[in-house]
C-alpha cells in the first residue's frame, strides 16, 4: 500500500502564506502525478494543483499566481506553496498521488487532509 502523509496546514491571516507538504511512502516503484485538491464545507472537492512527474504543472485558476507546487528530487513528496491566501481558500487540503506500486499494481492514493483557514 502507499501511504500519503500532509502537514503544513493552520491558521493564517488574509495576505499570509502557508506551504504544504506531502510524502509518499510504502511500496512505490514509481510516483507519476502529485496533486492538492481542497473541499470547503458545503462544496465539492477540487483541484489546486498538480504536478507531473516531467515537472508539468496545472493550476486552478482562482489560484494562478498565488499557489506553487513542486516535488522533490526524490519525486516522492510534493509541497505546495501558498501566497497572498484569501479567506476563500478556507478548506480542508488533500494530497493526492497515483503510479506503480513494487508489484506492479497501480495506485491512486488520498492522504488524511490538513485544514487551512484563513481569517479576514
Amino acid at each position: 500500500q502507499v501511504q500519503l502523509v500532509e502537514s503544513g496546514g493552520g491558521l493564517v491571516q488574509a495576505g499570509g502564506s502557508l506551504r504544504l507538504s506531502c510524502a509518499a511512502s510504502g511500496r512505490i516503484f514509481t510516483i507519476n502525478n502529485m496533486g492538492w485538491y481542497r473541499q470547503a464545507p458545503g462544496k465539492q472537492r477540487e483541484l489546486v494543483a498538480a504536478i507531473t512527474s516531467g515537472g508539468s504543472t496545472n493550476y486552478a485558476d482562482s489560484v494562478k499566481g498565488r499557489f506553487t507546487i513542486s516535488r522533490d528530487n526524490t519525486k516522492t513528496a510534493v509541497n505546495l506553496q501558498m501566497n497572498s491566501l484569501k479567506a476563500e481558500d478556507t478548506a480542508v487540503y488533500y494530497c493526492k498521488a497515483d503510479g506503480l506500486s513494487t508489484w506492479g499494481a497501480r495506485f491512486d492514493s488520498w492522504g488524511q487532509g490538513t485544514q487551512v483557514t484563513v481569517s479576514s
